[in-house]
């Protein structure tokens, strides 16, 4: 248990080194306006709290640094939630300001964003297309021989696929096919399209056109759509900006991780819903041992559908962070549940 002495003095500390990334020594402590006890008192308290794990040396100076530990304590129990100014309202506001019909639009501009106001990493995931369900389905006519199958699901993700048109199909068919195909899939999971397309819909087709077979099979492997969230990044090299990160070596795996999407819904497996915050060693990464990754999710109509990520190292400005994906999350649910659901 840290008596309220060692909480002040490791709030202070890891304060510090948030806001200059330079380790802390007693001299700086005792400066600091509310301490009133000598830097002999502060280094005892600074020698118990690196006893304890909160704190640790460095090679190069005297003064500690927070570890992980440290950070995780701070994180659970020193900060409280930073208050947003207006203009930071304001730019989270502007994603909304104009009105966009494709979620993926909306997710895109929220990341460009995000990275801006934070100078880290922003990650988004979309909702996998595998959870959304068919809103509507467009088969346009390019020219005598190709057309376009469009799909659109309820969160307004957009799948566009060229495919070849049968010789003997005319636009008349195309136009018959469209209007079967939305009369008996809207509403249907994208992951039971094909299933209901083969035991249902192909006795539909029988019925009004030629050739339902071909048509069938061509429009199923237009909509093979990948079962994973499409990532959205704002900021992918921002980390180059942080002190930790000078090192080549350290900053090329990491920025190796974040390009192989797989690594990426690595991170994200299991966050829970809300705010959440993994430090270090918690992402269980090796290249993640000097990032803190804060993740919230966003929802339509009370249904999480995607997480938004903030990556940065463990120096992490975490109140101000925190605070911001909490206002945009939730921004973002409004707007999405008003786009989609009226």
């Amino acid at each position: 248990m840290l008596t309220d002495r060692q909480l002040l003095i490791l709030q202070i500390i890891i304060d510090e080194f948030i806001e200059n990334a330079h380790p802390v020594g007693s001299g700086t402590i005792s400066k600091i306006g509310n301490i009133s006890f000598s830097t002999a008192t502060i280094r005892n308290e600074m020698a118990n709290l690196e006893n304890m794990g909160y704190i640790e040396k460095t090679h190069t100076s005297s003064g500690r640094i927070p570890s992980e530990k440290g950070y995780r304590y701070y994180v659970d129990h020193l900060i409280s939630p930073q208050k947003l100014d207006a203009y930071e309202k304001s730019k989270i506001h502007s994603i909304f300001s104009e009105r966009m019909y494709e979620l993926e639009k909306v997710v895109q501009k929220s990341a460009s964003i995000l990275s801006e106001m934070t100078n880290y990493t922003a990650i988004l995931l979309g909702p996998a297309v595998k959870d959304n369900k068919l809103k509507k389905i467009q088969l346009v006519p390019l020219n005598e021989e190709t057309a376009v199958a469009i799909l659109i699901t309820d969160t307004g993700h957009v799948e566009n696929q060229m495919f070849t048109l049968h010789p003997a199909i005319s636009s008349r068919d195309l136009e018959k096919v469209v209007n079967i195909l939305n009369d008996q899939l809207v509403g249907v999971p994208i992951m039971d399209l094909k299933r209901k397309m083969k035991n249902e819909v192909l006795d539909v087709l029988r019925h009004h056109i030629l050739h339902d077979d071909f048509v069938l099979q061509t429009i199923m492997s237009a909509f093979e759509l990948s079962s994973h969230e499409k990532v959205f990044f704002g900021g992918k090299t921002n980390m180059l900006n942080q002190p930790e990160f000078h090192d080549l070596q350290k900053i090329r795996l990491l920025l190796d991780m974040i390009e192989q999407e797989q690594g990426v819904y690595e991170l994200f497996r299991d966050s829970p819903h809300g705010i959440h915050v993994k430090i270090g060693t918690e992402n269980q990464h090796n290249v993640m041992n000097h990032c803190s990754l804060i993740t919230a999710t966003y929802e339509i109509s009370n249904e999480p559908v995607g997480t938004i990520a903030i990556l940065g190292p463990t120096r992490m400005e975490y109140s101000r962070v925190i605070s911001l994906l909490d206002f945009l999350s939730d921004d973002l649910s409004k707007a999405l549940t008003r786009l989609y659901h009226g």
